[in-house]
This record gives structure tokens, C-alpha cells and sequence, in this order.
């Protein structure tokens, strides 16, 4: 059985070969399922892929993709993945001949501590709604984005692949570290990478860490923005003006390496979602007292701190994050407050721009909505020059 699915292999990989010289312009074509702002698949696309189907159920984030990438509205399935699977005859058109699933869906049941089995766990239903996805489009390649815990349940994440897909994909994963690509920014992926085509996925992820680089520092990627003040009136929306930022506006920026290394040779004249937001007057005075790289429990702040009965729970409450060093994790929970994000050398949290610029965000990608959904769209979004550097591997074996 399994000499017949190695020639298998062998033939759908000839024929791929056969046919991309036949063409001498390839479309890689790409689907990005559980897209958010459009992050993995900007990356993808940097490194020659063409996203061709998307599905994000959440309105705003998808508004922000489509700003952003050309594609027109019949590519896109807004809404639940699992009624998308239900209704996927509806989309064959365009989910033949898939060169690459790429997916992050949102997993809680992963722990080292639920006993459940993986897909007997309601929590998990999206991961399982990715699988049945696969199942029916079959790509030639797919990846899978998560959090690092997700490695914790290996065994039983191989075990569901190969009871869906017996042994026609060859597939493992590597933990890859944001920072190991030039991303200013502590940031740990799962990536889990599989083929059909009898590539052993080693091979792929030793072209993807071929593309390591020194990182750059957070002072990279804030140096030369205008200078913004927390805003100091509550429930004051729209406000644009010098002082607390604008949604857009001209501007010139210093061309540094960082420019290049996230914009390419683009020359950008435009400034979008640099805006800074309320923060009560104790907070000012907190960012303003704590050295860079200080947490909560620094003394100088230790007369005006809430929280003091509880100060070991929320030692990280407040982070002063420190020029000289990578980011700590850009998270979501930015659209609630910025404590943990604050400028290193103004008294204020990161603004939108700012967290987008250590995502490695080219600084003319929009992102739409509120501001404080323009914070959970960067927050949840996959660092473009991660994603472009797992496509630069990929590519090695298609082109």
C-alpha cells in the first residue's frame, strides 16, 4: 500500500513539474482560512503565493484584508468555517487546483491538562472545521498556525491527521521564533507544515530557517514616528489632531534599514492609525516615573500602584518596554489598555501603527474599524516577515 501511494506522490509531483514548465508565469494560488487582518497571507504573498480564497468570520478584520489585497468580493466567505464546509459546493470554482491552505484556527482545548480526547472537545470545533476543509479541497501543501502549547498535544494531532488523511500528506512542525526573522518582537509559533507531494517536511523547514537574520530592536521599528501625548479627556471620539494623532495623514519618514527591510523600496507618503488613546492621569504619571524594562513592582511608583495587596498577581499590570531589546508579545488584549506596552520614551501606550510596525506591517497597510478594534486586528495577526519567511521555504520546492 504504501509503494502505490509513494508512486502516487511521485506522479502528482511530476505532473506539478511537467506543468510549471509548460507556464512560465505560475499562480500559486493560496487560500487563507481564519484570515483576521491579513498578516500570514501579506507574507505569503511577499514570497510569491496569490491569496485566492479567504474566510475570516469577523466583519472589520475582513474589511481591513480586502483594503488591502485585491481581490473581489466572490473570493471571499465571510462568516463560520463550519458552514462554509457545509455549503462548499457553492465555492469549487475557485478551491480547485490549491497550492496552500494556511490556517490558524483558535484552539482552547489544547492544554496539557484536558484529558479529552482533541476532537471530542467543543472548544476545538474550528481546528476540526480546518481539518474537514483540507479533507475536501486537498492543496498540495497546507500550514498550521497556533500558539506553542499546541505542541504539547503532538501525538494526538498527528494521530487526527492521519485519521483523516491515512498516509497521503507528509507532514511535522517546528516552534519558530518571530525574532530568528528579523521581527522586533517575542514571538513563538506553532507551525505544523504538510505536503502531498513526497517532500519530507524537514527539508522545507531547513530552506524556511535559511532565511534567519539578526533582529532588529524595538527602537527600529518606533524611531522617527511623531511624537503623540495620551489623550487627557474621556469619551472624546474622532479627535485627530497633532497632539493625540491621526487615522491618516501625510508624512515623511526616515529611511532606515527597518523602513526597507518592511516596506521594500516603496516610498510611502502616508501616515494610517497613529493615534494614541484616554489614559487617567495616575497611569500618565506611572509611565512617566518607570525606567525602561520596569514592571509594577518598581519602586517608583510604589505610592501611586493599585492593586498593592495583590502586587505579585499584577506585577506585569504595567510594563515600561525597554528601546534596546525586542517587544514583548503583541497580543489583543492591547484593544483593552496598553499597561503593558508603554513607550519606551513617552508617556503614553504603543499606538496602533506602532504594534503594526512590529508586526512587520509595511507602514501603507490600513487597518479599518475602531481603534480599538484597529489593536486587536494587529494583536491577532501572524508577523508578515514570519509568514514571508515560511513562504520563502515553501517556494524553494515549487519554483
Amino acid at each position: 500500500m504504501r509503494e502505490v501511494l509513494e508512486i502516487a506522490r511521485r506522479g502528482r509531483r511530476n505532473e506539478h513539474l511537467s506543468n510549471k514548465r509548460m507556464s512560465k508565469e505560475n499562480t500559486y494560488k493560496m487560500v487563507d482560512l481564519f484570515a483576521g487582518c491579513g498578516g500570514l497571507s501579506l507574507g505569503m504573498e511577499q514570497a510569491g503565493f496569490t491569496p485566492w480564497f479567504v474566510n475570516e468570520i469577523v466583519d472589520t478584520f475582513c474589511n481591513t484584508y480586502k483594503r488591502n489585497h485585491k481581490l473581489s468580493d466572490d473570493h471571499y466567505y465571510v462568516g463560520d468555517i463550519n458552514n462554509l464546509n457545509t455549503h462548499i459546493d457553492e465555492y469549487q470554482k475557485y478551491l480547485s487546483d490549491i497550492t496552500i491552505v494556511c490556517g490558524g484556527p483558535p484552539c482552547q482545548g489544547f492544554s496539557m491538562a484536558n484529558r479529552q480526547r482533541i476532537l471530542d472537545d467543543p472548544r476545538n470545533q474550528l481546528y476540526k472545521a480546518y481539518l474537514t476543509f483540507l479533507k475536501t479541497v486537498r492543496p498540495k501543501f497546507f500550514v498550521l498556525e497556533n500558539v506553542k502549547g499546541m505542541a504539547h498535544r503532538i501525538e494526538d494531532i498527528k494521530q487526527n491527521f492521519k485519521d483523516y488523511f491515512g498516509e497521503e500528506y507528509k507532514f511535522d512542525y517546528q516552534i519558530l521564533k518571530a525574532q530568528d526573522f528579523g521581527v522586533p518582537q517575542n514571538r513563538e509559533r506553532f507551525i505544523m507544515i504538510g505536503n502531498c507531494m513526497g517532500i519530507e517536511p524537514s527539508e522545507i523547514f531547513k530552506e524556511i530557517f535559511k532565511n534567519k537574520r539578526d533582529h532588529f530592536v524595538l527602537k527600529d521599528a518606533l524611531e522617527g514616528l511623531p511624537h503623540l501625548e495620551a489623550k487627557k479627556v474621556k469619551g472624546v471620539k474622532y479627535t485627530e489632531n497633532a497632539e493625540s494623532g491621526f487615522t491618516e495623514c501625510d508624512f515623511v519618514y526616515p529611511v532606515t534599514e527597518f523602513y526597507h527591510f518592511i516596506n521594500g523600496e516603496k516610498e510611502i507618503n502616508k501616515l494610517y492609525n497613529h493615534k494614541n488613546r484616554y489614559n487617567n492621569p495616575r497611569d500618565i504619571e506611572i509611565y512617566r516615573r518607570l525606567p525602561q524594562g520596569a514592571n509594577s513592582l518598581h519602586p517608583s511608583i510604589a505610592d501611586i500602584m493599585p492593586y498593592k495587596s495583590r502586587n505579585g498577581i499584577f506585577k506585569d499590570k504595567y510594563f515600561k518596554l525597554d528601546e534596546n531589546q525586542i517587544c514583548k508579545t503583541i497580543t489583543s488584549h492591547m484593544r483593552f489598555d496598553c499597561n503593558m506596552y508603554i513607550h519606551p520614551w513617552e508617556p503614553r501606550g504603543l499606538s496602533p501603527r506602532e504594534a503594526a510596525r512590529i508586526q512587520t506591517f509595511p507602514d501603507d497597510y490600513v487597518i479599518t474599524g475602531s481603534q480599538n478594534i484597529w489593536y486587536a486586528q494587529v494583536g491577532n495577526a501572524v508577523p508578515v516577515k514570519l509568514a514571508k519567511a515560511i513562504g520563502d521555504g515553501i517556494m524553494k520546492f515549487l519554483r
